[in-house]
């Protein structure tokens, strides 16, 4: 590419050069010329700031493939990071090429353990003090030996009361990426202490 233009810059000064000498005046073509380069010179701005942008993604390992990232209004996983565009694929499969240059600010999910979070509602009818216990109990015997887990799980205790049920809160650390995995087996293991009655915030 270099090459090629470096062809044409050459071409170009000759050309003017010789109808300079045959007495014609080229002002009217080195003005337009210098519009085109004006233009072009423009036009490539995007593409200068998609390419320094991608060199310090790169360089400064912001994000990596496979990591689960928001990047602006996209969520997904990393799937190729260029010096013009980077690739992210959300959970519905959406391929997304996003210019560097729109990439103002990075949420990286996939650096240090995460946390699983489960609200459960709890009625009335039931005793709070009890459903604690009995969550705590459930929750704790899923975790056994669970290698995923890295904390917890631990029963917060009554999050919210809307004066007809109170929300109770359990959380626990996980590995990267492995909490909604980590939430689903919790929310199986307090479902079935409830006998299929839990009812979930």
């Amino acid at each position: 590419m270099l090459k090629n233009m470096l062809f044409y810059v050459l071409y170009f000064i000759f050309a003017v050069t010789a109808l300079k000498m045959i007495g014609i005046d080229v002002t009217a073509i080195l003005a337009g010329a210098s519009i085109v380069g004006l233009a072009v010179g423009f036009g490539a701005q995007g593409l200068v700031s998609d390419i320094v942008t991608g060199f310090f993604l790169i360089l400064e390992k912001q994000l990596e493939v496979d990591d689960y990232v928001t990047a602006g209004n996209y969520s997904g996983i990393v799937e190729q990071i260029g010096l013009r565009t980077t690739q992210l694929r959300d959970f519905d499969g959406i391929l997304h090429f996003i210019p560097n240059r729109q990439i103002t600010n990075i949420s990286n999910h996939s650096r240090g353990n995460m946390r699983a979070l489960v609200d459960i509602k709890v009625g009335q009818e039931e005793n709070t003090d009890e459903m604690i216990t009995k969550i705590q109990e459930a929750c704790s015997k899923a975790a056994e030996n669970h290698p995923d887990i890295v904390e917890g799980p631990n029963v917060l205790g009554v999050q919210s009361f809307d004066g007809k049920d109170a929300v109770i809160r359990v959380i626990a650390k996980t590995k990267n990426g492995k909490q909604w995995d980590v939430e689903r087996l919790l929310r199986k293991a307090i479902a079935d202490i409830r006998n299929g009655r839990m009812k979930e915030a």
